[in-house]
């Protein structure tokens, strides 16, 4: 008698062998997906506003669908309070939840994945609603998709070829112009020995992406076609292989990122060889971590390797090893916008290494990232105070830098400009001191900007010069994009419009040349160019702002969402601004209670 609850594809109900429940009312479903996917208990006269403003009496039609919500979920279930508090059965089955927070194993067998929310049912005269669903429906299917991939992945990894290729087929399928995606489906047909259907998949592609974008496959695909996958080495012992991995890192530290990834590479096959179940997990972290750190795209060879590493490590009795394997890919995750996903695994890592400070360190300050895109600002703040006090006890003095950088970041997007300053210039002095000068480019855009919002102009593109020229030399697309970015913003506070809009354009290419960019910062950048745009009345206006709801809905990038739904009023979507006023209700950043104010005036 199981309770289960399906959002995605048409909504169901149903309790083991009973007849599955028939809301008399869209509305109903409507309530009910609210209820199970809102931040928070919602009160109810939100409720009332939000789904019924049309009725002659909105509480009243509230009542009635709480009413038909409890017939339909049973007496297990209770909907009460005000605010409203949903509590269902602990063995209840909600698709929505395992797909937002369960395992990939799990959220694979779920029958409707990657169907539509609310599948069919039409709610009218109700805009913010409307608005909300649409950035739900977005959400899940973003959901869907990194799900897929993931279990593509893991198949992959416990060795399941065939069982992994019709997940790798379908997210492919979903997001063609992904290159991990296509990356992932090359490999497993390479893996499976058809090395012909690889090349054929790989042709297509560079067919495609010529067709749509008049560029060529990255590093990502074309690694994925050449990466040598078996290995016929002689086995040697546990020192030889240490070595030979440890003069790969040595290369790439060097700057020899090609030499030293092969000699990595060769160190898993025999460590895989040697059957050394420390030695396979630790080489492929390394393999990972360069892979991912490195600057190439080659991120999804890296997920490759963790996730491996992952599979091999569970059982053994070391805790600290598949630790050390979520934090790197909860940061993959993070970087990919796969917010929900990341979150798993670092709270994972977290648990199974509590005492470990280097692991709670890395762990914290990514969980405090999470928060920060996600635009959980309360919590962001309290995971960042943490993640610096942690990093300072275990000697990491670059998490402090990361972390105080990100701080920087978050006081700046809610215009606490002093304390901005203060962590910002905190740690600019910090990766000077530790001669981490390549990640110093990051606080430096930030500092920038902040400067900018003070109206010091010319101290703004001094500081913004050096880090831009800094960026440009490493060929890190990151800073390049973040810096650009504030360039264009000097450009315009300078009055040159159409230099702005060039570098915003030159921005937004430069963070996504490869395939492993950081995705708030495209959504960041898209920002500036919708606000531009709008404000100059720009041709594509319209367009960049459809792109970045689409993707900070798909994200779950909250205030980005809302941003896009200002933009969106400004050109005349009234849906749009009860929208951006439903949804900044949730978030807690003065600066956009403005902008939502300023467009969407309560009526």
């Amino acid at each position: 008698m199981t309770l289960e609850v399906s959002l995605l594809g048409r909504p169901t109900i149903s309790r083991g062998p009973d007849p599955v429940y028939q809301f008399r009312s869209r509305k109903s479903w409507a309530l009910l997906a609210y209820l199970l996917l809102a931040e928070r208990p919602p009160s109810r006269a939100r409720l009332a506003s939000l789904l019924f403003d049309d009725a002659e009496d909105p509480l009243g039609a509230l009542r009635w669908n709480l009413a038909e919500v409890r017939r339909g979920l049973g007496p297990e279930a209770t909907v009460e309070g005000d605010p409203v508090v949903l509590a269902l059965p602990a063995d209840a089955m909600v698709d929505v939840a395992v797909l937002a927070r369960g395992s990939w194993a799990d959220a694979i067998d779920l029958a409707d994945l990657g169907e539509p929310l609310l599948d069919g049912v039409d709610v009218r005269g109700a805009a913010g609603f409307e608005s909300w669903l649409l950035v739900e429906k977005q959400r899940l299917a973003g959901a869907s998709e990194a799900v897929l991939h993931e279990a593509a992945q893991g198949l992959m990894a416990r060795g399941e070829v065939a069982r992994a290729l019709p997940h790798a087929r379908r997210v492919a399928a979903l997001s063609p112009l992904d290159e991990n995606h296509q990356a992932l489906l090359i490999r497993l047909l390479r893996l499976s020995g058809d090395d012909a259907a690889a090349a054929a998949q790989l042709e297509a592609y560079a067919r495609l992406l010529d067709d749509e974008l008049g560029v060529e496959p990255g590093p990502a695909v074309r690694s994925a076609l050449r990466e040598p996958l078996r290995r016929t080495a002689p086995v040697t012992g546990s020192v030889s292989i240490e070595a030979i991995r440890e003069s790969g890192a040595a290369a790439v530290a060097a700057g020899a990122t090609d030499a030293g990834i092969a000699s990595l590479r060769a160190a898993v096959g025999l460590a895989d060889l040697a059957e050394d179940t420390r030695l396979q997990v630790r080489s492929r972290v390394i393999l990972a971590e360069t892979l991912v750190h490195s600057l190439r795209g080659m991120d999804e060879e890296g997920l490759a390797a963790l996730y491996a590493a992952d599979e091999i490590g569970r059982g053994h009795g070391q805790p600290e090893w598949l630790a050390e394997v979520r934090v790197e890919l909860g940061y993959v995750d993070f970087l990919r916008a796969r917010y929900d996903r990341a979150d798993r695994w670092l709270t994972d890592a977290l648990d199974l290494a509590p005492d470990v400070p280097w692991i709670s360190a890395k762990a914290t300050t990514y969980l405090a990232s999470v928060d920060s895109d996600r635009a959980d600002y309360p919590r962001a703040l309290t995971r960042f105070a943490e993640s610096i006090e942690l990093a300072r006890e275990a000697g990491d003095v670059r998490r402090q830098v990361f972390a105080t950088s990100m701080l920087g970041r978050l006081h700046l997007l809610r215009g606490d400009l002093d304390l901005a300053d203060d962590a910002l210039r905190t740690a600019i002095e910090l990766g000077e001191r530790d001669r981490w000068l390549a990640f110093l480019p990051w606080p430096q855009a930030f500092l920038g900007e902040l400067e900018l919002s003070r109206g010091r102009v010319e101290t703004a593109a001094s500081v913004l010069s050096q880090a831009f020229a800094r960026a440009c030399q490493l060929g890190d697309p990151c800073w390049e994009g973040v810096t650009a970015r504030a360039l264009a913003l000097v450009a315009e506070a300078r009055g040159d419009t159409a230099e702005a809009f060039e570098l915003l354009a030159d921005a937004r290419a430069r963070c996504n040349r490869l395939a492993d960019p950081y995705v708030w910062l495209d959504a960041y950048i898209l920002d500036a160019q919708c606000d531009l745009g709008v404000r100059h009345e720009h041709p594509d206006s319209a367009r960049w702002v459809a792109s970045m709801h689409c993707l900070a809905s798909r994200t779950t990038m909250r205030e980005m969402t809302v941003r896009a739904l200002v933009h969106s009023a400004a050109l005349g979507d009234a849906a749009a601004a009860d929208g951006a006023r439903l949804l900044a209700g949730d978030l807690d950043n003065p600066v956009l209670d403005r902008l939502v104010a300023a467009a969407a005036p309560r009526r």
